[in-house]
């Protein structure tokens, strides 16, 4: 492409911004992950919108699966709007805005600061209000992203908690999976999801499934979809899709579904292979599939981190997705590149 995308270019530059995340951010993550284990919270909060919210639902899994630490997301208009005091003494937060401006993640991360939670802000400006209001920063070091749609930094907000979480664990398998990183999530801006692009179109509905730390990857594809190219998608857990939204699905309706290397992959091939058999045009991240299409995976020699490639092949094809509609995959209609709600 002669001239690509600002989202293009952003999306190439994910590998060197998770390398530079793993050079530099090394001292705050070690240092977060020691204060936090002094604690010994008895569970874990989310604070987040959009894409950031999206991060934090991987990072509630990874918590849960890794630590046994259950995690709940809480609403923002919690504090922004309804002013309630909020009783979480013995509470990790994990904060997550890129810009770290919006109001109301601010006034709720200052909210349960007050009341007991050790909040640490997961952001890209370091200087920022949420960082302020936080006990402790984890600076993504993403770089300048530009455009609208968030993709480095929905990464690297990804990789900092999760490498946080790895190292509250001890877990040496996974660490020696996110210093891999960089390199694999090269390989995942190449891989080839031509034959889903060639399906997807603008006058349809489709799905995203997913299922534990893939779900969190549905969720934000969907979303990627509706602001980047304009197309209606809908994310479910594949455990969910068969009570009642399956009944939609016709002949040729399109399917994505995203497949790690974890425990839940043969149930979620399970249910595309199912949802495939009833005419649906299914896609799916997995060579188990039997009906469903297979397309192609890069596995990162962790389950837990081979939803962060997932999303970098995904991220690379939906932007092609949207140069091909002739939409400006950098400045969405409508859309901000920040939010600030109240």
């Amino acid at each position: 492409m002669s001239n690509p995308s600002q989202m293009r270019r952003e999306v190439e530059e994910i590998p060197q911004a998770v390398d530079r995340l793993l050079t530099e951010g090394q001292v705050a993550v070690d240092a977060t992950a020691a204060e936090i284990a002094k604690r010994d919270p008895r569970f874990l909060l989310t604070v987040a919108r959009g894409s950031s919210d999206h991060a934090c639902t991987y990072l509630k899994y990874a918590s849960e699966l890794l630590l046994g630490l259950p995690v709940a997301s809480v609403g923002p208009s919690v504090a922004s709007i309804y002013h309630a005091p909020l009783r979480v003494d013995g509470s990790l937060c994990i904060a997550v805005s890129q810009s770290g401006k919006s109001p109301d993640i601010v006034d709720l991360t200052r909210a349960v600061r007050t009341g007991g939670a050790y909040a640490v802000a997961v952001t890209n400006n370091a200087a920022s209000p949420l960082s302020e209001a936080a006990s402790a920063t984890l600076d993504i070091h993403a770089g300048p992203e530009l455009s609208v749609a968030a993709t480095k930094t929905f990464v690297t907000s990804a990789v900092a908690g999760l490498w946080l979480l790895a190292r509250l664990k001890g877990d040496e398998a996974l660490l020696k999976a996110i210093a891999g990183l960089p390199a694999e999530l090269e390989r995942a801006t190449r891989a080839d999801w031509s034959a889903v692009e060639a399906t997807v179109s603008p006058d349809r509905s489709l799905y995203t499934l997913g299922r534990g730390p893939s779900w969190a990857i549905s969720n934000e594809a969907a979303l990627k979809f509706k602001e980047t190219c304009q197309i209606h998608a809908e994310s479910f857990s594949s455990a969910e899709v068969l009570h009642g939204p399956v009944s939609i699905v016709g002949g040729g309706f399109p399917v994505l579904a995203f497949a790690a290397a974890d425990a839940a992959e043969p149930v979620l091939v399970e249910v595309a292979d199912a949802i495939a058999r009833k005419g649906a045009q299914v896609f799916v991240t997995s060579a188990r599939a039997q009906h469903a299409t297979p397309i192609e995976a890069v596995r990162t020699g962790h389950w837990l981190t081979d939803p962060i490639a997932l999303i970098v092949s995904f991220y690379a094809m939906v932007e092609r997705i949207a140069v091909g509609l002739g939409i400006d995959p950098d400045a969405p209609r409508h859309l901000n590149k920040v939010t600030e709600t109240v």
